[in-house]
C-alpha cells in the first residue's frame, strides 16, 4: 500500500511540475466597490512548459468584493484564450507530446473548481491546439475557449 501511495505522490509532483506559472500582464475592473477590491479581469501570460516557442494569453473574470478580498469567492468559469508562436519551435519533439497533456492549471474557488488548459497536436495539419476549460470536481463545466498555433519555420 505505501508504494502505491508514494506512486500518488509522485504523480501528482509531476502533474505540477509540468504545469506553467503564469505571469500576469493586466487588468482592468468590471464593477466598483467602496470599501473593497473592485471585480475585474485579468489577463495573464505564460509560456508552455515543454513547447519551447509558445506563449499562451488568458484572459479570466476575478470576483471582488469582501469574499473576494478573503479568498472565499468562487470565481466565474468564463475564461479566454490565445496562443501564439513567439520563438522557433524544435518539431522533433512534437511528437512526444500526448495529447491532453495540462499545461497550465490553477484554482478558481477555495474548493474543488480549476481552471485548466491543455494541449493537444495535430499532426496532420502541423498545429498545436490549446484548449482552455473551468471544471468542478462536482458537476463539471461546459466553458471553454480554444487557440490553435500552426507550426511555421522560424528564421
Amino acid at each position: 500500500m505505501k508504494i502505491m501511495a508514494k506512486m500518488f505522490v509522485a504523480g501528482l509532483f509531476a502533474t505540477f511540475a509540468l504545469t506553467a506559472a503564469a505571469e500576469e500582464i493586466g487588468e482592468v475592473s468590471t464593477t466598483f466597490n467602496l470599501l473593497s477590491p473592485n471585480s475585474k479581469i485579468v489577463i495573464e501570460a505564460f509560456d508552455d512548459p515543454e513547447v519551447a516557442g509558445v506563449t499562451c494569453h488568458v484572459s479570466k473574470a476575478k470576483t471582488g468584493g469582501l469574499k473576494g478580498a478573503v479568498g472565499l469567492a468562487e470565481d466565474p468559469s468564463e475564461a479566454s484564450i490565445a496562443c501564439r508562436q513567439i520563438g522557433a519551435i524544435d518539431v522533433g519533439k512534437l511528437s512526444n507530446l500526448k495529447n491532453g497533456d495540462t499545461v497550465f492549471k490553477e484554482s478558481r474557488s477555495m474548493l474543488f473548481k480549476k481552471l485548466q488548459v491543455v494541449r493537444f497536436f495535430d499532426k496532420q495539419r502541423n498545429v498545436l491546439v490549446y484548449l482552455a476549460y473551468s471544471d468542478k470536481l462536482i458537476d463539471g463545466s461546459p466553458k471553454n475557449s480554444i487557440s490553435s498555433v500552426p507550426i511555421m519555420k522560424w528564421n
